[in-house]
């Protein structure tokens, strides 16, 4: 697994309407601890509208991981209410209509949140 960050300058072009919360994690300091990291390796959000419920929003394109038929995979890192907020559009893409709809890859969700988990420690020694 790889992850593209997606700066503000282009993540108009990267949102999709699949993506879909993969986990909320609340652990005392950690939303804290998370966006520090993050600031430091990847600098400014991938979004720029801060709010109250929500802070930061760091956006990347995945590599290495089969995700088809849709064509690309995206994950969000985020806060959300004091919680650090795992998204992303696996097992998701967007019909014809650009309604999400559920792939055959739908069920393996959990098993992508413990593969991206520990991706996220091992590379940014994120304490996910």
């Amino acid at each position: 697994m790889q992850l593209e960050f997606i700066p503000v300058e282009d993540f108009y072009f990267a949102l999709t309407l699949a993506i879909r919360t993969l986990e909320d994690l609340e652990q005392p300091g950690l939303v804290e601890q998370v966006r520090a990291r993050l600031l430091a390796e990847y600098g400014q959000p991938s979004t720029v509208a801060p709010g109250k419920q929500n802070t930061f929003n760091y956006v990347f394109r995945v590599q290495g991981i089969d995700n088809s038929p849709a064509p690309g995979l995206i994950v969000s890192i985020s806060d959300w209410q004091d919680k650090l907020r795992l998204s992303s559009d696996y097992g998701w893409m967007l019909n014809q209509e650009r309604k999400p709809t559920r792939t055959s890859l739908y069920d393996q969700r959990a098993q992508f949140t413990q593969q991206l988990k520990a991706h996220l420690q091992q590379t940014l020694q994120l304490p996910v």
